[in-house]
């Protein structure tokens, strides 16, 4: 493609808002209009609504077709993650109507997919592109009302009754306000309080929802206050089934700016002048209008063509670049989860695909599996902890992911989320039919409730949430000094006996002593010895504990421990926390852990070795951190908490680095050479 060469755009899903986007293509200065995917071609009409395109039979077809550069994806919200990943795979740029995704998780998987394979994703959301919104900022910025104290912003109309089978109310359509409309409010009071400030956009510190679920469990109506550092209050609202005045109203401290039909710009689906009202703190009112009389379409058709012809992935400001919509779609998931808005299809029963909508795939090798002593099955050199999801849909996207690249060893514990860590996994276990393949780790026994009486109860409770009737490895997750050593022996031992714990048990932030001292009583008794231990292992001592009860084994008398003993470390806080990403220094500005934690002379030491050797290796300090895990002369196997697709790829980067033992000793204290 070139300057002067139209971009060639497809339409995915031939609805009301394609032939709005239609409109827009033909009005626009970069684009052409050639095919519009249907799965039901035949439909009358569809020539017609879209004249000039030829109809193609199905959405494969169209992402199939080599003449076409871009697509627009104009099917209801559930299908947009799939259809955009797709796209990408098959190097088609994507529009993709708002909102982009069901949540923040998703969106992340689409832009992951885009940065891939190289591809333009943008999130349509027609009024940012249009210059009233431009002008709107300017007028912020140049303070024209002063400082800007207060937003309220709505967007809402009443459908004609409740129709169940319509996709505004349908729950598995994704119906209702939040989704559908509150996503223009949420993303109009970030953008005037970042202008407010000086920023493309702001984050709000505290977000408040509410709605009324209806009949079919989606959001009928719905407002929600989110607050901004500065003191910047919004008042956002939605509907469906109630008529709003769809005003945005921005006061300050000298006046306020109100515009009518602000998502239109004043307009409709074609024509949208723009018009601005500012308004003095004595009532003098001046009205400014933008006489626009372009098609509003066309706006974001030209700036997604103006951004694929210059090679860029995403939109130029003032459209919504990724961070724009990932901040947008992040105080959706909150207002949601303050009102308990989960969709059926996002739960554990409808989800059975991957967020590509393919069934789960095994036989990965990105990520290799090695011999475990005491466990029966090859484990993954890296077991993947997941607390930071609450939800199916979001936790399984990674969770495929790592299974799919070679991953089978997942990290639990009965305490982490309040149970839920188990109840996702034991879900997406039964959903993707894998149980067998995987192995899981469980932990017990956490402060305070650390008995040897507390074991066998929660580990039913954890093989409940878990949809199995065994751990392959488990652990105490603290050690309890003051109960003799051989009571959590006897009570682990008799989960072994019951079949209810069938491989290596040990503790987690046990000292060497205490391990010692339970090998020795199971050794004396006949009982199942601890054959694991879960303490943080890394390439920087801690210094002190993260939290009161951790364990490190990073010193020189724990890897000679470990190496004589041969026994299993599976090793928290692998990577230091952060404190070998490029972010961290001597200048003591990072976080008060990693400050308090990790720095030392001795690890900055270890920090700049690691810095060389990634160079050397074309890798990221991080990557070496973690290879210098995997590399140990005991069976070491970190456990990784990657939030993203991204962050996981990333973490795998390090699985190819082999350390030699003069490798490892010259990382850890700068005695020898590296190789």
């Amino acid at each position: 493609m070139t300057a002067t060469t139209p971009i060639r755009w497809g339409i995915l899903g031939p609805g009301s808002i394609a032939q709005a986007f239609a409109g827009g293509v033909a009005a626009s200065r970069t684009g052409k209009l050639v095919a519009i995917g249907a799965r039901n071609p035949d439909k009358p009409g569809l020539a017609e609504n879209f004249p000039g395109a030829r109809i193609v039979d199905g959405y494969e077809a169209l992402l199939a077709d080599p003449e076409i550069d871009a697509v627009y994806i104009a099917i209801p919200h559930p299908g947009h993650a799939q259809w955009a990943i797709r796209a990408a795979e098959a190097g088609k740029h994507v529009l993709c109507e708002k909102p982009l995704a069901l949540t923040a998780f998703e969106a992340d998987a689409m832009m992951h997919a885009a940065r891939k394979a190289g591809t333009f994703l943008g999130e349509a959301f027609m009024y940012r592109l249009h210059p009233q919104t431009l002008k709107l900022v300017e007028l912020i910025r140049s303070g024209v009302i002063g400082e800007v104290r207060m937003i309220k912003s709505s967007f809402g109309f009443a459908m004609p009754g409740f129709m169940p089978q319509h996709r505004l109310y349908a729950n598995d359509s994704a119906g209702g306000g939040i989704l559908d409309v509150g996503g223009y409010t949420v993303s109009m009071a970030r953008l005037i309080a970042g202008a407010a400030s000086g920023q493309p956009f702001a984050e709000p510190d505290k977000v408040v929802g509410t709605a009324h679920l209806g009949q079919s469990g989606v959001d009928e109506w719905a407002s929600a206050l989110l607050h901004f550092p500065g003191g910047i209050v919004a008042e956002v609202s939605c509907s469906i089934s109630l008529n709003q005045d769809n005003v945005l109203r921005i006061l300050g401290t000298k006046g306020r700016i109100e515009v009518p039909d602000f998502w239109f710009a004043g307009g409709n689906r074609d024509v949208g002048l723009g018009r601005i009202d500012v308004i003095g703190a004595d009532g003098s009112r001046e009205t400014i209008s933008v006489d626009e009389k372009r098609h509003v379409y066309s706006f974001e058709v030209d700036g997604a063509g103006e951004a694929i012809l210059a090679g860029r992935q995403e939109f130029a400001w003032p459209g919504m670049d990724w961070a724009d919509s990932l901040g947008t779609l992040r105080v959706l998931d909150r207002w949601r989860a303050a009102v308990g808005l989960e969709y059926e299809i996002e739960k554990a029963p409808l989800r059975t695909s991957t967020i590509s909508g393919r069934a789960l795939r095994s036989g990965g090798t990105a990520i290799g599996k090695r011999a475990i002593p005491g466990l029966a099955k090859p484990a993954s050199v890296v077991a993947l902890g997941f607390e930071d999801f609450r939800t199916f849909s979001s936790g399984s996207i990674l969770l495929d992911a790592f299974f799919e690249a070679g991953g089978n060893l997942f990290d639990t514990g009965y305490v982490y989320g309040g149970g839920y860590t188990e109840t996702l996994l034991g879900q997406w276990l039964r959903n993707r039919g894998v149980r067998e393949q995987s192995v899981i780790i469980a932990k017990g026994a956490h402060s305070p409730l650390c008995y040897p009486d507390v074991i066998g109860k929660q580990l039913a409770q954890s093989l409940d949430r878990l949809q199995t009737d065994h751990v392959d490895i488990y652990f105490m997750h603290r050690d309890n000094p003051d109960v003799p050593v051989g009571e959590f022996v006897d009570a682990m031992d008799r989960e072994v006996k019951a079949g209810r714990i069938r491989g290596p048990f040990g503790g987690s932030n046990w000292t060497m002593q205490r391990m010692d001292e339970a090998i020795a009583y199971a050794e004396r008794t006949g009982k199942q010895k601890p054959g694991a231990l879960s303490n943080n292992f890394s390439l920087a001592e801690m210094l002190e504990p993260i939290w009161a009860g951790c364990v490190a084994s990073s010193t020189d008398d724990w890897k000679a421990w470990l190496t004589s003993r041969q026994m299993p470390n599976f090793a928290w806080s692998s990577q230091g926390r952060g404190f070998f990403t490029e972010r961290a220094g001597r200048d003591r500005r990072d976080s008060e852990e990693l400050v308090r934690v990790w720095y030392s002379e001795r690890n900055f030491g270890r920090r700049d070795r690691a810095i060389e050797l990634a160079a050397r290796l074309r890798k990221n300090p991080i990557h070496v951190a973690l290879a210098y895990v995997l590399n140990q002369p005991f069976p070491s196997v970190p456990l990784i908490g990657p939030r993203t697709l991204g962050e996981l790829e990333d973490s795998l980067r390090a699985l190819d680095i082999a350390l030699s033992p003069a490798d490892l000793e010259w990382l850890d204290g700068g005695s020898l050479h590296a190789a």
